[in-house]
């Protein structure tokens, strides 16, 4: 009989940290738990080449388990992906063909690497429901598993009520995918005795069909676990920037621009970042708790945020590169940065365009350059703020009301980098 009392490390660190949402019987997963290593899976929908990070949430929940000793399954959903969850939309997703499918699975499954160890007495295992689904007969779906699902079960799942009672509705389509995730559940504890399910909280509804599934079909009780969704403190989804997503594949979101999203983090937000998606210790936490409290213009924990999760994503390379690029910012040299990675440096301060032509000759005056790059009014603005020390090209201090920018200056980039003070910028970007 299930104790009323039973605990387990993990559970606890979980619920300081606020990742325990929901779960099926907590008492029951904390007795599983310390009765032996046991195996924990979260599926992973392929609708990207990328995981942004909403994904890590999920990445690091079954890192916390294999770092405590059990075996975390990363389940991409090759078959499931090819339908599209409708937990959580408001409409139908575009179907994926099979070649950008395959694609997008393996470009999770390379980032997933990161998060998790694949190798060793706890390894992860990568899997892809595609490969016990693809010969998977319509009608013998139907007899394995469709029997054991009854409708009104489905019907009551939030995820499906909404959008039966939204203007899009909810196609056949969508409403089997419960059915092939609830299966991926009861094939993973048949195949691989794994007894856990996580997820986010909007995948409630799936995971304890899976269980209902499991019961009838196997007679084998199984758990669930949901975390809540990486939000911000007004309820909007986290990872989101003015141009897009934040993504973990560097060639989508630089690590510099990854390790800026978090430096910005709200104060608001930053603490439940810090729980919800580091491994650091509750002291430390406590720590940067009370500093943010008492001087948050320090932005202690945000810099420790940007750190811990650059690092984990992007290595130490990353980590540096993103720390020189966030010290040109403020002042930094340049050394050999290059012109895409300047563009990107400053992509939200203006710029203009200057002919090459201009820096032929004698060269281009300071003084009309700081004009044309609109950073002073006029000829006198820009000879006072000369004198006044306050002009920096390339981040290197120009007095000289002479000065002329040539090629010379460029050092083998096309870009210049202007600022007046300490935090006015603007590009002066060279053609032809």
């Amino acid at each position: 009989m299930t104790s009323s009392t039973a605990t387990n490390p993990l559970i606890e660190d979980l619920r300081w940290r606020g990742l325990l949402n929901q779960t099926t019987d907590e008492n029951g997963i904390a007795e599983l738990l310390n009765s032996g290593p046991q195996t924990i899976y979260i599926g992973f929908d392929p609708t990207a080449t990328s995981l942004h990070v909403g994904g890590m949430m999920q990445l690091m929940m079954l890192r916390r388990f294999q770092r405590a000793g059990h075996n975390p399954i990363a389940l991409v959903g090759g078959a499931t992906g090819m339908i599209g969850d409708p937990s959580g939309k408001s409409e139908e997703r575009n179907l994926l063909s099979a070649d950008q499918l395959q694609k997008n699975v393996e470009g999770v499954a390379a980032q997933m690497r990161h998060f998790l160890d694949f190798e060793g007495d706890h390894a992860a295992k990568l899997l892809n429901n595609f490969d016990w689904m693809k010969d998977y007969s319509y009608l013998e779906f139907l007899r394995d598993v469709g029997k054991n699902f009854p409708v009104g079960a489905m019907m009551g799942k939030e995820s499906v009520r909404s959008r039966l009672e939204s203007e899009a509705g909810l196609s056949y389509t969508e409403f089997s995918y419960m059915l092939l995730q609830a299966y991926d559940f009861v094939n993973l504890a048949k195949t691989h005795d794994c007894r856990i399910q996580a997820g986010g909280s909007d995948q409630w509804g799936n995971i304890t069909a899976g269980i209902d599934l499991g019961r009838r079909m196997l007679g084998k009780q199984l758990f669930g676990i949901t975390a809540p969704l990486l939000t911000t403190s007004d309820g909007r989804k986290m990872g989101k920037t003015e141009s897009g997503a934040v993504w973990l594949d560097p060639e989508r979101t630089s690590p510099y621009a990854f390790y800026q999203y978090w430096v910005n983090v709200a104060d608001d937000d930053v603490m439940r970042c810090l729980a919800y998606l580091t491994e650091i210790e509750r002291s430390e936490y406590e720590e940067l708790e009370e500093t943010t409290k008492n001087d948050p213009g320090r932005r202690t924990a945000q810099k420790r945020l940007a750190q811990w999760l650059t690092e984990l994503v992007h290595g130490e390379s990353g980590l540096q590169s993103a720390k020189r690029a966030t010290e040109i910012l403020f002042g930094g040299e340049l050394g050999d940065t290059t012109d895409d990675q300047l563009r990107e440096i400053f992509a939200d301060v203006p710029s203009c365009d200057v002919p090459r032509s201009a820096l032929e000759g004698e060269g281009l005056w300071i003084v009309e350059a700081l004009q044309t790059a609109k950073l002073c009014n006029s000829g006198g603005d820009a000879r006072r703020s000369l004198s006044e020390g306050s002009v920096y090209v390339n981040n290197n201090r120009v007095e000289d009301v002479q000065k002329r920018l040539t090629e010379d200056d460029l050092d083998g980039r096309t870009v210049f980098v202007l600022r007046r003070g300490k935090r006015k910028y603007a590009l002066l970007k060279i053609q032809g």
